[in-house]
């Protein structure tokens, strides 16, 4: 199992520190750097801004928003960052949420499926530099009975194929996931829940593709917080509004992905709670609604001995990469966490 590193937003208050951990980890070995975009950052810059000042890890987009872009537009970013960081770049792509998709790039949210589909096929296309044609029911390429033509990239990319990833959570979208790409980025993974939740269905997307699981990608992000075993409960509370935010705020009530997981997990009764107070306004009470065995499930917390414990769990489970959000209210601190990572991915024997 390979370990990653996940940035998140730009935009979050720790600009400056985000590229110095971006530089440790590519210092100790990391294998990926993602960076995030919702409706702030947005990813592309950032990847090319750590990929200019490191040497080794690879820069990911987790997740370039389909809604956001055009298809082909996406193919000229994946070759041209592909070029630029000397064959290091890792394509994720995600239908975002109804919110966003419609509030901020007018864009319906609407046959996510099939959408997600025609989009990877197109950007498939796009990057084997071969003239560009597609007639699908979302996208037809070029336009009939206009100017347009047939047009191939220009660009060349450093490498025949960039690994491509598909954010997943729901059952159907996993399946297609496995299907169609790569890998697939994960959030809120419980290494106990994994194969019920998310391996299955991955597992029969490939099998529909005539392919197993050897060599697809399984790439969750868990947060992670390094201390004292007796002082796990703390550590927990770390993430509280991190969990609420997601499982009660993202999305809609009625459309909310990472609620949906929660109750896969046999947290029907308390996803519900986490939600409804979360969208009353009362964020602390979301909060605090959080089972802490959810948080803990979640996320990587305590002593370098039971992190190795949870990740050797996670590489049982089907993790192939995982990558890390260190938790910190310093450099130092985010940095610690770091390494920390590091060291208990030797310890569980999996480096």
């Amino acid at each position: 199992m390979q370990l990653g590193i996940n940035l998140g937003y730009w935009g979050a208050g720790m600009d400056g520190d985000n590229l110095a951990v971006a530089q440790e980890a590519d210092r100790l070995g990391y294998a990926v750097c993602w960076a995030a975009e919702a409706y702030g950052s947005d990813a592309a810059t950032v990847l090319s801004w750590v990929a200019a000042q490191t040497e080794r890890i690879d820069v990911g987009s987790a997740i370039f928003q389909i809604p956001a872009r055009q298809p082909a537009m996406t193919a000229m970013t994946a070759a041209t960052l592909d070029s630029l960081s000397g064959g290091r770049f890792r394509l994720g792509l995600g239908v975002s949420g109804p919110q966003v998709s419609e509030g901020w790039y007018g864009v319906t949210f609407d046959k996510p499926l099939a959408r997600t589909r025609e989009y990877v096929e197109i950007v498939r296309k796009a990057m084997t530099r071969e003239r560009l044609t597609y007639d699908g029911e979302h996208w037809t390429l070029p336009l009939p009975g206009g100017p347009g033509k047939p047009i191939k990239l220009t660009v060349h990319p450093q490498r025949e194929h960039i690994p491509l990833y598909i954010a997943a959570i729901g059952p159907k979208n996993l399946e297609q996931t496995g299907e169609i790409a790569d890998g697939a980025l994960l959030i809120f993974p419980s290494a106990e829940h994994l194969e019920e939740t998310t391996v299955r269905h991955l597992r029969a997307g490939r099998e529909k593709a005539g392919l197993t699981l050897d060599g697809f990608d399984v790439c969750p992000t868990l947060p992670i917080a390094v201390g004292d075993d007796r002082d796990v409960a703390r550590l927990a509370d770390t993430f509280r509004p991190y969990t609420a935010l997601y499982v009660g705020g993202m999305g809609s009530a009625k459309q909310n992905f990472y609620n949906r997981l929660a109750q896969r997990m046999g947290y029907e009764e308390e996803a519900a709670e986490i939600q409804r107070k979360y969208l009353s306004g009362d964020k602390q009470g979301a909060a605090a609604a959080i089972p802490q065995d959810l948080i803990d499930q979640t996320t990587l917390l305590g002593s370098v001995d039971r992190i190795a414990d949870r990740m050797r769990a996670y590489a049982a489970a089907g993790v192939t990469t995982l990558s890390l959000s260190p938790a910190g209210f310093t450099l130092e601190e985010r940095l610690a966490s770091l390494r920390a990572g590091s060291e208990a991915l030797e310890r569980a024997g999996l480096a």
